[in-house]
Parts: C-alpha cells; structure tokens; sequence
C-alpha cells in the first residue's frame, strides 16, 4: 500500500483505488501505477491499482490488502472514460465482492468520463506531441456494444473539432466505426489522438496503421489524468459523508 503525507483534513485513512479494465500488454500495470502514484500524492492518500480483468491485482485482492492494514473504508474511481458494460455492471460486481470478502466499506466514484477535462487532456496530449491546428484528428477509442458509450465519445470528438477548428472524428478498435473507415472522411493532413489511460493491444495495432501512413500520434493519457482521478475520489468522499 502506497504511502503519502499532506492529504487534506478528514481524508488521510480513506485509501483510493483506481479500477481500470486490464489488459495483457506488459506496460499497462505500470503505466496505471504511475498514474495512481500521481493521484496519491496529489491528494495526499494511499493510492494504488487494481484490474477487473487480465491484470494484477483485481479488486479483491487489492480490498484484502487493504484490509490487513486495518483499513475499513476506501474510494474506488473506475477508470474509465463512457458508460460502458464496464462501468455500469463489472464494477458494482467487483465492489460487492470485494467488500464482502474484505470487510472493507467500498464507496464507488464516478467514472473518469468524458467532459471539458478530458477534452482538455487531448488539447494537451497532442500539443506534446507536436499536433498543430493543421491536422484533422481521428480520436481512437476502444469502443462498446452500447450505443451510449460510443456516443458520448463522438460527442468527445466534436467537442474537439469545436475547440481546434479542423475536423475531428471517432473510430474504435473493437466497435464500427473502424480506423480505416474514418480516414476517408478526414481531410489531409491527419494525426491520431488516443483516448487511452495507459498501452494497450489495440493501442499497438493503431500504432503500427499510424506509423504506416505517417500520421502523428498523441500518448496515452497516463498520469496527466491525475487530477481527474482526485478531482472523483473527493466527490465521493463527501456523498459518502466520511469528511
């Protein structure tokens, strides 16, 4: 359990928990703690990681790790960007049963999604990586069987185009519309802007169609997400009553 000084009044033994989605590409435990190091000492709490899937530790175990430091109640940010399966269903499964097999009172955050600070995020994700207001962006995401969540990141897209003036579109990697596809709706010059926290196997294959084409690519979000990431954990913090 990581550890951290400075946190705020009523707020130093309230834990927090980043729940991402796992993946099996090797970089992606790291990448999250790095991101939930940031968070931690922003916030001035122990944070760290945990995965509903592919990855270690899932919620469990890190609920249990909690627990034998005689921790009774944390915060758990899903860190996720739409109202997918997810969100909606893998989450409150993951905290009913880590809660019962740790004892450790669970409050669930609200998810990272998709407003003006992501949409910020991705400003400063493609300036660091040279994208100038000459490109059309294609933003990449995973994508999902709900509609809703897809949406909310063409949404995402058009608030982009909004704020750089060039067309911005989606594509996903598991849902249509595909990253080819898209392409032929944008004009030259294009670059890529992931909406990813860390790397990932989908992240990899756009990387090699980006490299391919030329086109820049943007990182992954990653610790930058920080102060969203706090930003939830505090909001739930106070629904929950426990300042």
């Amino acid at each position: 359990m990581s550890a951290t000084t400075n946190s705020p009044r009523g707020i130093a033994d309230i834990p927090m928990i980043g729940l991402a989605h796992g993946s099996r590409h090797p970089d992606v435990a790291a990448a999250l703690a790095d991101l939930m190091a940031a968070a931690g000492e922003l916030a001035g709490v122990s944070a760290d990681p945990a995965f509903l899937d592919l990855t270690e530790p899932d919620l469990e175990h890190a609920a249990a790790r909690l627990a034998a430091h005689g921790v009774q109640r944390a915060v758990v940010v899903p860190l996720l960007f739409t109202p997918a399966y997810h969100a909606t269903i893998d989450t409150p499964q993951a905290v009913r049963s880590a809660e019962a097999s740790s004892g450790v009172a669970l409050a669930v955050a609200d998810i990272i999604g998709t407003g003006d600070g992501v949409l910020q995020l991705l400003q400063d994700s493609a300036a660091s990586a040279g994208i100038d207001g000459s490109c059309s962006i294609l933003l990449y995401a995973v994508g999902s069987a709900r509609e809703a969540a897809n949406a909310a990141v063409r949404d995402l897209a058009a608030r982009l185009a909004a704020v750089r003036s060039r067309p911005a579109l989606a594509a996903f990697g598991t849902m249509d519309p595909r990253p080819e596809v898209v392409v032929a709706e944008l004009p030259e010059p294009i670059a890529v802007v992931p909406l990813f926290l860390s790397p990932g196997l989908l992240l990899d294959s756009m990387t090699v169609l980006a490299a391919r084409h030329d086109w820049p690519m943007a990182k992954p979000i990653g610790a930058a997400a920080a102060p969203l990431v706090v930003d939830r954990y505090r909001t739930a913090v106070d629904d929950a009553g426990w300042r």
